[in-house]
């Protein structure tokens, strides 16, 4: 790559894209890299206040912008079928999900090389639900050329392993059983259910069955139980989480064999948070103990949890007591979940 003056460009090769302004009508390339310089095209150049320009001289062990871009995109999704992506165009490359599923990102892998200084990979947050054609990151190398040696340590940093994948959801069937006296006895209407059955709905998972259950250690344990022999693939306990004496959810949780990951968790709406495992011959069912709140908030550890347990993706302790930073909702008038910091 050398410096040329415009006026002298003519017959030269752009080794970058030039972008041209004009003020509510675009903003893009004009002249893309590759571009062969003409004499008409030199007003042009200079109208997009480009006095100089960059023209491509290969030098051996130098990568173009664009070269370097497409090192990245493979260093984020190697060759997964899972992602879609633009050709490069000024240094970058946008890559999109090509899948419904839930998004991870390999965080360690991905802060160590973008410390490399040089270029930069920019991603939405991990541990989230996407969708067919989201924007999930995108790559650009800053200066317009940079090392071979500089790019190889990129890849070397990263490891075999892509920085980005895609968990499709791969449970499809869910029990609930509702506990509470008043509404097993029919004195009230159950409100729980048709939130649950709403928020289970946006991800295409059926309820095989409810099953309402008085204020009764044994009973809720039976009705969890019963759930899992009949193939619900996650069971859903709605009620009874607090510290009152007549809620009985977490201690039957515990008598039906669950692996508890924990009770309680640092997010509001949510605190009351109860996550186990029952190991079922193959299976691992996910058993979750839903405080009261998860019935009339608009967004609660529920909607931060349930994608990750419908992709299989197994948490720990470390997991949920990440949520202490971002786990705040603020209530906002207009919900705009998941597009704002509740649980990042």
């Amino acid at each position: 790559m050398k410096l040329i003056r415009t006026e002298d460009a003519a017959g030269h090769i752009l080794c970058h894209d030039i972008t041209q302004i004009i003020p509510g009508v675009k903003k893009g390339p004009v002249f893309k890299k590759g571009h062969i310089v003409r004499e008409e095209d030199i007003p042009v150049l200079l109208s997009c206040g480009k006095e100089n320009l960059y023209v491509w001289e290969r030098k051996e062990g130098i990568l173009h912008e664009d070269e370097a871009a497409e090192i990245l995109k493979n260093i984020c999704i190697g060759s997964s079928a899972e992602f879609d992506f633009s050709p490069p165009s000024e240094g970058k490359i946008e890559i999109r999900a090509a899948v419904d599923g839930l998004l991870k990102i390999r965080r360690d892998a991905l802060l160590a090389v973008n410390s490399l200084g040089g270029m930069m990979i920019a991603s939405v947050h991990g541990d989230f639900p996407v969708k067919k054609g989201d924007k999930t990151a995108a790559t650009r190398i800053i200066p317009l050329v940079i090392e071979k040696e500089k790019m190889d340590k990129a890849v070397q940093t990263a490891g075999d392993i892509p920085l980005f994948g895609i968990l499709p959801f791969r449970i499809k069937r869910a029990g609930i059983v509702t506990t509470g006296g008043e509404v097993y006895k029919g004195l009230i209407e159950d409100k729980f259910g048709p939130v649950l059955r709403a928020r289970l709905a946006e991800y295409g998972v059926e309820v095989t069955r409810q099953i309402y259950s008085p204020d009764d250690t044994d009973t809720i344990a039976a009705g969890i139980r019963e759930l899992i022999d009949g193939g619900a693939g996650m069971v859903l306990v709605s009620g009874g989480m607090s510290v009152d004496p007549d809620d009985r959810t977490p201690g039957a949780i515990k008598a039906v064999g669950a692996d508890i990951v924990t009770y309680g968790a640092p997010v509001l709406p949510g605190a009351m948070f109860m996550l186990g495992y029952i190991t079922d011959g193959k299976k691992c069912v996910p058993v979750l103990g839903l405080p009261g709140c998860v019935m009339y908030a608009k967004r609660t550890v529920f909607d931060l949890i349930l994608p990750r347990v419908l992709a299989e993706d197994k948490l720990n302790e470390k997991d949920i007591v990440r949520y202490g930073e971002g786990g705040l909702c603020l209530g906002c008038e207009i919900c705009t979940f998941p597009h704002c910091g509740f649980g990042k």
